[in-house]
């Protein structure tokens, strides 16, 4: 075996220093969890509710419609306790080994023997901490086995950890099929998939390989598209959280392992192999810094973005989102194409960020630290949707196509159920940039017939450091700022109105009924600048009377990678309302010097009714920092790259909202 690499070791250990606080606490939970038999008092108490614990955005959220609204209850558990084999070897197909936990239920300390329904969960997080959640305590005490399993090149496992890669893809059909396989005692052949972020990620890549014997998944926040939806968001690099990523999955492959004192060599080898593999994969981030390929869209994010193969999913799927989750765009596309390929499926989106969604994911409960809406408890959706799909369980109302979706509408704090999303009766309609907008001095948005653009174009002041005093800082490092009893009102998590000085705003002041927006926004500007490339952040915001600025959503452009695939638009009421670009390296293009051109910013969904009183704010800046960064090669060309926002009838600026019914 060779030595650990000099070369590779500052890379590692620089970029693991960022999250080494986190990784730790994971660790020392891990290596605190019982090796199993039956769970303490304090821990069946937990998991027997199937505590799912959630935080709204807004304060007093209205009652879960659906999943409750016919009566449905969580049935009893079966069984008192649960017991735990370690390192359970699984052979893939190039003779790489993964190693599983398996979880049974006991009752009265002893294993239950016979054939059970499966649920397996893959993780790069370290199995032995994905174990303890209640949620696995639950489903395991109401008759099923939990597999859960160290993704090739983490944890325990072997192999080398490929981002996502095609062996991963085909290593989630062979462990599906090792788990239904009769050669299992304790399997009946019938398994689902569940788990949160990646763990829900991987689930869509190993339900499009259709393996034998999987009857249903249900991924919680999932991305959909690997460039668009994380990596390069409008055309620029996700620095935020990206290196830190990178980092936090590379150490803890190589810390010590539960298979370490049963098998040293082989869990030595395979901790160099993990060391390896985390120094080429953090050589990613210079190489994005650089403006190498991994700036652009290529094959090798679309061969790692699940939107690529969700065709080949045909099993009931349940997915469950967040309005301020990490993946807010892709979670929604993914239930768009499953629900037009026919296949069962539903949605449901939280008033949630990424981490807040997670924790009532893994049926945790935190009361007074993070609280859930009314009857909403994400374990017990996750129960009835196995119990039906994989243990054949009848239930004709989880069937109901009118109720696909079930979805926060944030400022009325109400939940919402439709038979599609967007909800069927959205109408787009044009909202036109008009009047004078300049620092701390809004224009205005007009909307409606005969709604005209007017006004000489307004500048955007160049300022690649706005953004930090927004929600986008707390959202993209994969929290939103929602604790306690509700947000707590402090500038940069839900007000936003010191970072609109930074920019440009305009104005659409809401009168006699509730403006209600329920979709994606496409903002169309026309723009001119005298450098060669520059940014568009464009932010919608609730303005409330007291002047706070609560931000619905965003979106972003590099002005270099404008170039627009009409054929992958979305079009609606005659106007593009979600437009796609390429991101690729061969799709750039430099902005002619001082020449109007229009755009398509790309803003992310949003799900709002804003009321009577208060006002639609349209902000616009030219950064999103800390959450995006320039490759160096757009940061030089973008140097003092103010933008002339034009708005007059001959270079028209308007966004496109997704209306509904008051």
């Amino acid at each position: 075996m060779t030595k650990l690499s000099l070369r590779t070791a500052p890379a590692v250990l620089a970029a693991a220093a960022i999250v080494a606080a986190p990784a730790t606490l994971t660790a020392a939970s891990a290596n605190a969890a019982p090796a199993a038999a039956t769970a303490p008092r304090s821990a069946a108490a937990t998991a027997s509710g199937l505590a799912g614990a959630a935080t709204a955005a807004v304060a007093s959220p209205g009652s879960f419609p659906h999943y409750s609204a016919d009566g449905w209850k969580a049935r009893p558990e079966q069984y008192d306790g649960m017991d735990i084999e370690r390192d359970v070897p699984i052979t893939m197909a190039d003779g790489v080994r993964l190693l599983a936990d398996v979880q049974r239920p006991t009752q009265r300390g002893r294993v239950v023997p016979g054939r059970f329904p499966v649920l397996v969960q893959q993780t790069p997080y370290v199995k032995t901490a994905l174990a303890l959640p209640p949620i696995n305590w639950a489903l395991v005490k109401r008759g099923y086995v939990i597999v859960t399993v160290d993704v090739r090149g983490t944890g325990g496992s072997g192999g080398k950890w490929n981002i996502w890669g095609p062996p991963e893809h085909s290593d989630g059909k062979t462990v599906v099929e090792w788990a239904a396989s009769e050669e299992r005692p304790w399997s009946d052949g019938r398994v689902g998939l569940f788990g949160i972020s990646y763990g829900g990620i991987n689930q869509l890549f190993t339900a499009s390989q259709q393996p034998k014997g999987l009857k249903a998944i249900a991924p919680a926040v999932p991305m959909g598209d690997l460039y668009r939806d994380l990596v390069g968001k409008g055309g620029r690099g996700y620095l935020e959280l990206a290196p830190a990523y990178l980092a936090v999955v590379s150490m803890l492959g190589i810390l010590p392992n539960t298979n370490l004192l049963k098998d040293p060599a082989t869990a030595l080898k395979n901790i160099q192999e993990h060391w390896d593999a985390a120094g080429k994969n953090l050589e990613m981030v210079p190489e994005m810094l650089q403006g190498g390929d991994r700036a652009y869209d290529s094959a090798w994010y679309r061969e790692r973005s699940p939107l690529t193969y969700v065709d080949k999913i045909k099993v009931p799927t349940l997915l469950m989102g967040g309005a301020f989750d990490a993946f807010q765009r892709g979670t929604p596309m993914l239930y768009q194409r499953l629900s037009a390929n026919g296949t069962p499926v539903q949605f449901v989106n939280g008033p949630w960020s990424h981490i807040v969604a997670a924790i009532p994911a893994a049926g945790v409960s935190l009361p007074g630290i993070i609280n859930e809406p009314p009857g909403v408890k994400l374990g017990e959706l996750q129960l009835r949707w196995f119990d039906h799909y994989v243990r054949g369980v009848p239930d004709p109302a989880l069937e109901r196509r009118d109720k696909q979706v079930t979805y926060y509408e944030n400022g009325a704090n109400q939940w919402r159920t439709a038979g599609q999303w967007p909800p069927v009766d959205v109408t787009y309609q044009k909202a036109h940039l008009s009047g004078q907008a300049s620092r701390g001095r809004p224009g205005a948005l007009v909307i409606g017939g005969g709604a005209q653009p007017s006004g000489k174009p307004d500048t955007v002041p160049w300022n690649l450091f706005s953004g930090l005093c927004s929600r986008s800082t707390f959202q993209w490092a994969l929290f939103g700022g929602e604790f306690g009893n509700g947000p707590i009102k402090i500038p940069c998590v839900t007000d936003n109105r010191y970072n609109d000085l930074h920019g440009l705003t305009y104005d659409l002041p809401v009168r006699d009924r509730p403006l209600r927006l329920a979709g994606p926004v496409n903002a169309h500007f026309t723009v001119s600048t005298r450098s060669r490339d520059s940014q568009l952040t464009v932010r919608l915001e609730d303005v409330a009377p007291d002047g706070s600025a609560v931000q619905l959503t965003a979106g972003w452009l590099s002005l270099s990678m404008r170039r627009l695939d009409q054929g992958r638009s979305v079009v609606r009421n005659g106007m593009i309302v979600q437009p796609w670009h390429p991101y690729t390296k061969a799709s750039q293009q430099a902005m002619p010097k001082d020449t109007p051109v229009s755009v398509d910013v790309e803003i992310f969904p949003a799900s709002w009714s804003i009321k009577p009183g208060h006002k639609l704010r349209l902000a616009v800046q030219t950064g999103d920092f800390p959450h995006l960064f320039p490759p160096f090669p757009q940061l030089k060309d973008s140097l003092g790259g103010d933008i002339k926002l034009w708005h007059d009838p001959r270079n028209p600026s308007w966004i496109a909202l997704p209306t509904r019914p008051s």
